[in-house]
């Protein structure tokens, strides 16, 4: 009877991991049709296909060797044998196999948040080459001091230290934002943005009805994103837990959308869609450090919080003239800080100081690793492309091929 009991949990749990994990892998598309939205029709093509492309490389990078660095399983060589995840211990009620493919499509997550920050202008090859080293490294070293539970460089442990991140705020966002920041600085903004008085030009999206729908795309599989990190539903207790993450985590992205618009209406004096989707991206992610011990008003207190905070973020650093095409380093970046920030209001087992010390050692070896990286590629291969290429856009230069070619002006619109 007890074996019985525990294999019908067994099958729950790892079937259950396996939705979560599909969800979160249907958020590649949310952040490709978020991206080609915001983005002039004559880049589409490239930006959908580095969001593609991205994603197999995360899914081959940490299968041969991410894997093995932040949890010391051996994917490559279970992927030979077939023996299962070679030198990890197998979890108690969910296969390791599962366990694996929920953790890869987080890697992708982290990747995408790349793409859109520098979308318009970066060379293709250079940003497949950074994603085969944030995905097979960069990211599986910050992640086995955190989830891994490894000492940063054997000197202290953050979970010692009281540091909490429920679904990767920070493990994450904001180390995605992290990477993005230091592309963008040494990429440069796109032609056009800044005038020489200091004024700053927007550059619209050409598709908003496709950006809306990636982001309800991401809404949707952010449900999988916190819902999965339970690591359980088979049981009384852990099914309550997902209950609440899932309307906590929907909670705070109506709170994030709701207050990003009211800012932005007294702000601009319209009603500015693209800061809603943000708005809404904030919440999300602002909730995701800690999505299960608030109660739902707090949730949505802390998604709006999120969305405000977002806001001010983009319009601040489009001031510093970092160019970021849809707002992902203030999204992710400094609201994934926000969100390890609030985690210890009601989660009593972190501290601020260890939340403090978890944020800094996250942003500070994925910035600094990924700025070495960006300058090697730069100084091999270049990043950015031609001003020619820019004008007439990436499609034609880096794909040869346009979105939109029945369009008449698709060529070099916007530019």
């Amino acid at each position: 009877m007890e074996n019985s009991i525990f294999e019908l949990q067994y099958a729950l749990d790892t079937f259950y991991f396996l939705i979560c994990g599909a969800l979160v892998m249907w958020m590649a598309a949310g952040f490709a049709m978020l991206e080609a939205g915001l983005v002039r029709s004559k880049n589409t093509t490239e930006i959908l296909l580095k969001n593609i492309a991205l994603y197999a490389v995360a899914c081959t990078m940490y299968m041969v060797c991410g894997y093995m660095i932040m949890y010391g399983g051996d994917l490559f060589l279970s992927a030979i044998t077939g023996d299962g995840v070679a030198g990890a211990e197998e979890p108690a009620t969910y296969a390791p196999s599962a366990d694996f493919f929920f953790q890869v499509v987080f890697v992708a997550t982290a990747m995408s948040i790349v793409s859109g920050a520098v979308a318009e202008r970066m060379k293709l090859w250079a940003f497949l080459l950074f994603a085969v080293v944030m995905t097979g490294y960069i990211y599986p070293m910050e992640g086995s001091w955190t989830w891994g539970g490894n000492a940063v460089f054997g000197m202290y442990t953050l979970g010692d230290l009281g540091f909490s991140d429920f679904a990767g705020s920070g493990i994450v966002h904001m180390a995605g934002a992290a990477a993005a920041l230091a592309g963008v600085l040494l990429l440069g903004a796109r032609k056009g943005k800044y005038g020489a008085n200091g004024q700053i030009n927007a550059i619209p999206g050409a598709n908003l009805p496709l950006a809306t729908l990636g982001t309800f795309v991401l809404w949707l599989g952010w449900f999988g994103f916190n819902g999965g990190s339970v690591l359980a539903t088979a049981s009384v207790e852990s099914a309550n837990a997902v209950a609440i993450v899932f309307m906590n985590t929907n909670a705070a992205a109506a709170g994030g959308l709701i207050a990003a618009l009211i800012v932005a209406r007294f702000m601009f004096g319209k009603a500015d869609l693209t800061m809603a989707l943000n708005g809404a991206l904030a919440g999300l992610v602002a909730i995701t450090a800690e999505p299960s011990t608030p109660t739902a008003l707090q949730a949505t207190i802390f998604g709006a919080i999120g969305g405000v905070l977002v806001v001010f973020a983009i319009v601040t650093i489009d001031k510093m003239k970092i160019d970021d095409p849809v707002g992902a380093i203030s999204v992710h970046g400094v609201v994934g800080f926000l969100g390890l920030m609030l985690v210890p209001v009601t989660n009593g087992d972190s501290s601020f100081s260890g939340q403090l010390i978890g944020a800094a050692t996250i942003f500070v070896w994925v910035f600094v690793t990924s700025l070495i990286v960006w300058a090697i590629i730069k100084a091999v291969i270049g990043i950015r492309v031609s001003e020619e290429e820019e004008y007439e856009g990436v499609d034609k230069g880096e794909c040869g091929l346009e979105a939109y070619p029945e369009f008449v002006g698709a060529q070099g619109s916007g530019a």
